[in-house]
């Protein structure tokens, strides 16, 4: 998580609701909801925790292990993540290799990992991706425990300064002060962006509390057997002052005494000022509804999103891809045509990088921005994203749009999105979002009952049926299509008789022999 730095001349709070079953942190800058985060602390987070697990199997056309680490689904591992790798750092500090990383993934040979992994030997790994639907979460060899200023690296060597730094002097200084600091042997250390204008002493400080976690991880591998864990990341509150409390924060407003008193003792470690930023709300209101959070945050998890201009973008998230759609609307610009649609491009990709964020919404991402002409109206709306996603904690990578006037692009997902973690699929529809309309349901209905009927009248009998249906469906049945049923049981000499059930999925019904009460066709599994 990256520290938040804000737009000049903005003011920025952090508001944390604190309760038994759910912890929410928005961040606002200029009263503006920019970041939602949510957790539940009666559930497991895992993302950044450290465990003993064991090899459960292999898989050479995968390249990948399976590992148990004592979680309901077992963890995935790329082989070329089995052993820890400098090179896997690289990018961290702005010195990646694309062909050294590239040959980073041939480097271990089948024979290789069946002598040094085989099934049931004991390997330590960070989660570095949550379990997604159906898949289990992602783990690597490549460890890496955060403080306030430093990134401790296990394994490695490097040592290095965040590339997104990026003031010459102060990366120079940076490079200085990380050059004197008594850091262990075979321990790797990188200054994160909070470290920017930090004193020495205070990364001394940082790098010994680091240390001290490194010593109880080391002896906790050489105590305990696998699956466990070793590690856990700590709480969300603990974590928003450990990564955002900068100077950019003006301050932190938490509903909570004890929460309150936590963030204050961390805080003071930091500094005297940073401890003055923390804030209790006592109001009558509920925070999130004190500082207008809960309608900005309803308002951004709905399906259309408006922008100023009165254009809109429609958000259609699936499994690993999102799909946006940028709508004009009722914008009604005072310039020309090119002048309006580059306005509302303009107001639509900001937009969406804020949506990315608060929804934690990532994989394939694909923006159908209205079509311009100009190519330099393209290029600026490249550009404006791209400095848009500069905020966003998350790796990402956009491209330039295309002809067909898509913007293509990916985010990194390392957990569940917030919608999938407060939303159940609807027990009526099952997530489809719609249900079928009621002619189409009495067209299913009339061609059950004609087969039932015809297959009784073959065997030279009549057949008496008694239908129940939803009330939606048989208000049609009874207004628009009486006729046909009335041809039905003159065709095949029976009788139909019908009831409504409100309780029922409007999909659902059932066909009964009459005389004897048998079930002869249901649909019931909605």
């Amino acid at each position: 998580m990256l520290a938040w730095v804000k737009k000049k001349g903005s003011k920025v709070e952090i508001i944390i609701n604190s309760e038994s079953l759910e912890t929410r942190v928005a961040v606002l800058e200029g009263g503006k909801v920019e970041e939602f985060l949510v957790e539940h602390p009666t559930e497991d987070r895992i993302v950044g925790s450290i465990f003993k697990g064991r090899i459960q199997n292999l898989e050479h056309d995968l390249q990948a292990a399976f590992v148990d680490i004592g979680m309901k689904k077992n963890a995935f591992l790329h082989y070329w993540d089995m052993i820890p790798d400098e090179d896997a750092f690289k990018e961290i500090t702005g010195s990646s290799n694309k062909r050294r990383r590239t040959s980073r993934r041939k480097r271990y040979t089948n024979e290789e990992i069946d002598k040094h992994f085989p099934p049931g030997s004991e390997i330590v790994v960070q989660v570095t991706k949550g379990a997604i639907g159906n898949k289990g979460p992602r783990v690597s060899a490549n460890l890496s425990i955060p403080g306030r200023h430093l990134v401790m690296m296990p394994g490695s060597k490097l040592k290095g300064v965040s590339k997104k730094i990026n003031d010459g002097k102060e990366r120079e200084r940076l490079k200085k002060i990380v050059s004197q600091l008594q850091i262990p042997e075979k321990v790797g250390i990188i200054i994160r962006t909070a470290g920017s204008g930090a004193r020495k002493k205070s990364f001394a400080a940082d790098l010994r509390g680091l240390v001290a976690i490194w010593d109880e991880l080391k002896a906790a591998i050489a105590e305990k057997k696998g699956p466990c864990c070793l590690y856990e990341e700590p709480g969300l509150v603990e974590r928003i002052v450990r990564d955002w409390l900068t100077e950019d924060v003006d301050k932190i407003i938490v509903d909570s005494e004890e929460q309150y008193n936590v963030i204050r003792n961390i805080a003071a470690r930091i500094s005297r000022r940073a401890r003055s930023r923390i804030q209790i709300y006592k109001g009558d209101l509920p925070i999130f509804s004190h500082y207008n959070v809960d309608k900005q945050v309803e308002a951004a998890f709905r399906r259309r999103v408006m922008l100023p201009s009165g254009g809109h973008i429609v958000i259609d998230e699936t499994e690993a891809l999102i799909a946006i759609d940028v709508n004009s609307g009722r914008h009604k610009g005072a310039g020309s045509q090119e002048q309006a649609i580059l306005e509302v491009n303009t107001q639509a990709v900001e937009e969406v990088a804020r949506q990315l964020r608060i929804r934690n919404i990532g994989g394939l991402v694909v923006i159908d921005l209205i079509d311009m002409r100009m190519r330099k109206h393209q290029n600026a709306i490249y550009r404006i994203m791209k400095a848009a996603l500069k905020r966003d904690r998350a790796r990402v990578n956009v491209l330039q749009i295309s002809e067909l006037g898509i913007m293509e692009m990916t985010r990194q997902r390392v957990e569940e999105s917030i919608l999938s973690s407060m939303v159940v699929d609807c027990p009526y529809c099952h997530g489809r979002g719609t249900v079928k309309s009621s002619l189409s349901m009495s067209v299913d209905i009339q061609r059950q009952i004609a087969a039932l009927m015809r297959r009784r009248t073959s065997n030279g009998k009549s057949l008496d049926l008694e239908v129940i249906i939803h009330p939606t469906v048989l208000s049609r049945m009874q207004k628009e299509d009486e006729q046909f049923l009335i041809d039905l049981e003159s065709t095949y000499e029976g009788h139909l008789t019908f009831k409504s059930d409100p309780h029922k999925h409007m999909e659902y019904f059932m066909i009964k022999d009459a005389q004897t009460g048998d079930a002869l066709y249901s649909v019931t599994e909605k």
